[in-house]
């Protein structure tokens, strides 16, 4: 792969880092203090909606910096060795992190929904669920694809 294409992917996995960062520097408190005001006889409920927005954060980034491994991999011209197998495999794992702790906080995005009257929340909450484990899905396909070009890889070279 060129170089251009893989700066400019990892361009992108910078530039998807940037908004989500915003998101939560500026709009998880809001969601929390929204949360406290709908329920304030609930004291810790706004803690609960920030344990739970920000516990993603941390899948979500350790995923990215497996991405951009991935693609400095596929740069050395290593795409097909097992540190990518594995970058693989960490990003389905961080996938279905998130989409577990986006799960959990569900309950706690229900009560907000059901006392502001807004069932976008859910449908937003099940969106962000269903892509996270598209990505997971997605990924474990391309490391059992990966693991099965190795293998031939392999095996082409011994014939050899």
């Amino acid at each position: 792969m060129e170089r251009g294409t893989t700066l400019f992917l990892k361009a992108a996995v910078v530039l998807i880092g940037l908004p989500i960062l915003a998101i939560y520097i500026f709009v998880v408190p809001n969601i929390g203090n929204f949360a406290a005001e709908l329920y304030p006889e609930y004291t810790s409920i706004r803690i609960w909606v920030w344990i739970d927005l920000y516990a993603t954060a941390i899948p979500f980034y350790f995923a990215l910096v497996q991405a951009f491994k991935l693609l400095v991999h596929i740069e050395h011209k290593r795409a097909f060795s097992d540190l990518a197998v594995q970058a693989l495999k960490k990003i389905k794992y961080c996938g279905i992190g998130v989409g577990g702790l986006f799960a959990i906080g569900m309950p706690l995005f229900y009560l907000m929904a059901e006392r502001d009257d807004a069932p976008g929340i859910i449908v937003i909450g099940m969106v962000i669920i269903f892509a996270c484990l598209v990505i997971a899905v997605f990924a474990a396909v391309l490391q059992k694809l990966l693991q099965e070009a190795i293998a031939i890889q392999l095996e082409n070279e011994l014939t050899v």
